[in-house]
C-alpha cells in the first residue's frame, strides 16, 4: 500500500524565500509611498490659513422675528430668530442655556429645548444636555436680511 501521506509541491516557497518575497513586497510599498510628494493640508475655503478665521465681509443685519421663522421642511431644525453675535459656545460653557435651558426658558420667555436634546444615541434620557446636541449652531442657524447670493428654487412643505 502506498503512502497516502500529504506531499509538498517542490515548486512550493520555502520560509526563507517567503520571508524574501515579503521584505521586497515591503520594500516596494514603502518606496512607492515615500516617493509620493505630501500634499498639502488645504482649505476648502481657498488660500486661508486654516489656523486664522475668515474675515468677516461688511456689516451683518441680523434678521429678528418674533415668535420665530417658520419651518421648510418637517423635521427641520428651528432657526434662530434673533442676533447671536456676542453668544459664545465653548467647552466651558454655552451662553444659550442662559434662555433655552429648562430651569430658565419660561422667565425669559424663550422656546424650551427639546427632549430630544437631553437624550443619548440609544434613547436614554440624559439630567444635562447631551454633548452631541450642545452646539447649537451645528444645526440652528441665525438669518440675516441679506439678498440672496444665489437663485433658490427650494420649495419647502407650505
Amino acid at each position: 500500500m502506498k503512502n497516502r501521506s500529504v506531499s509538498t509541491s517542490k515548486n512550493a516557497p520555502t520560509g526563507a524565500a517567503t520571508r524574501r518575497y515579503l521584505k521586497g513586497l515591503f520594500l516596494v510599498l514603502l518606496l512607492g509611498l515615500l516617493s509620493q510628494p505630501l500634499a498639502a493640508l488645504e482649505s476648502l475655503r481657498g488660500q486661508v490659513d486654516l489656523q486664522q478665521n475668515n474675515p468677516v465681509f461688511g456689516k451683518r443685519n441680523p434678521a429678528s422675528m418674533g415668535g420665530g421663522f417658520g419651518r421648510s421642511y418637517e423635521l427641520q431644525p428651528p432657526m434662530i430668530p434673533h442676533n447671536i453675535e456676542k453668544e459664545s459656545i465653548s467647552l466651558r460653557g454655552n451662553s444659550c442655556m442662559r434662555c433655552h435651558a429648562p430651569e430658565n426658558f419660561q422667565r425669559e420667555k424663550a422656546p424650551a429645548l427639546s427632549e430630544t436634546h437631553f437624550m443619548d444615541r440609544q434613547g436614554n434620557k440624559l439630567t444635562r444636555i447631551a454633548s452631541r446636541r450642545y452646539f447649537c449652531t451645528q444645526c440652528h442657524a441665525p438669518q440675516v436680511n441679506a439678498p440672496p447670493l444665489v437663485e433658490n428654487l427650494f420649495q419647502g412643505n407650505r
